[in-house]
């Protein structure tokens, strides 16, 4: 079994546990079931994944050595990664379920440490950890300084409150659209970039400019839009997605605003890479990636073939 490490703790998960989404905070709770939790899906695509030496034999000496990597991971939203059981429980998650994967092909045990979405690409620079996960999506600023793997495509979407009357059930395609309205997102995200780097097109539109909420938290994110704080999420497609088909949630999923490749992060420079990309390919071809994407109802996530560095879709 993986080795998991509790490191962060966060009460907001214990409030709101099926309905966190932003990819941008671990949750924890006091180890009990939160009530309302989502059940996990039952299958398990994961048990019969075998190592395969020769895409072992990628992997650098001293790693093979030891036998595990060092994993900073994100928890907090499902589909990718939450506690459906309570954090004394693994995480389970379609994030958690492609790394395990992945590291049963590599023959390594994963060490996995709960951070802050946005503590962790830095900690990868440090050397705190060898490899990242978390919905991190490829942009040409992260290629800068991080190493990609790709294993789903997915990217950036607005949800609001059931009922909202100001964007109804209409889809962004425009950030024009949400000209006076308050936004709320992650901190460290794309999303947070995204909307900081274009928040001048409402003035050139001749509009009252938006408003920019950030939080660490998944769970005070929704808060805020179900208190109205905030007229509008952006976040992960996937994570809106899921949240709307929660009733308890009282979302609308907006739609897709930004499509990007999400991968296991790295330091610039590891020799991590070629062995990641090769076991995620073996999951490709032997097809326990498409049952797990289908365990996590993520099959519009699919990738044909993984990818290092690829560039940002534009």
């Amino acid at each position: 079994m993986n080795l998991r490490i509790r490191l962060h703790r966060a009460a907001a998960l214990a409030l709101l546990p099926l309905l966190a989404l932003t990819a941008c905070g671990s949750g924890d709770t006091d180890g009990t079931a939160p009530a309302g939790a989502q059940a996990a899906p039952k299958d398990d695509p994961v048990a019969d994944v075998r190592t395969v030496d020769s895409i072992a034999a990628l992997l650098p000496a001293d790693v093979r050595k030891t036998g595990t990597l060092r994993v900073g991971s994100s928890v907090g939203f499902p589909p990718g990664a939450y506690y459906p059981n309570g954090t004394d429980k693994d995480p389970e998650g379609q994030d958690i379920d492609i790394a395990d994967a992945v590291a049963k092909v590599l023959g390594l045990e994963l060490q996995r440490q709960d951070a802050s979405f946005e503590t962790i690409l830095p900690a990868l620079g440090s050397g705190k950890y060898d490899v990242g996960t978390g919905n991190f999506g490829v942009t040409a600023e992260r290629l800068k300084t991080i190493d990609f793997v790709t294993y789903i495509n997915d990217g950036q979407g607005f949800a609001v409150r059931k009922g909202d009357t100001e964007l109804g059930k209409k889809k962004i395609t425009d950030l024009v659209q949400l000209c006076g309205l308050t936004i709320g997102t992650g901190a460290g995200t794309t999303f947070e970039a995204t909307l900081t780097a274009e928040k001048g097109v409402c003035a050139k539109a001749g509009k009252k400019p938006y408003d920019v909420k950030v939080y660490a938290e998944n769970a005070a994110t929704l808060t805020a839009l179900q208190q109205g704080r905030i007229d509008v999420i952006m976040s992960t497609i996937n994570g809106l997605r899921h949240q709307a088909s929660q009733p308890a949630s009282q979302t609308e999923f907006l739609g897709e605003f930004h499509r990007l490749d999400v991968g296991f992060a790295f330091k610039k420079g590891s020799p991590l890479t070629k062995a990641f990309q090769a076991a995620v390919n073996e999951l490709i071809k032997n097809g326990t990636y498409t049952r797990i994407l289908e365990k996590w109802g993520t099959t519009a996530s699919a990738i044909d073939a993984s990818e290092i560095n690829p560039r940002e879709h534009l």
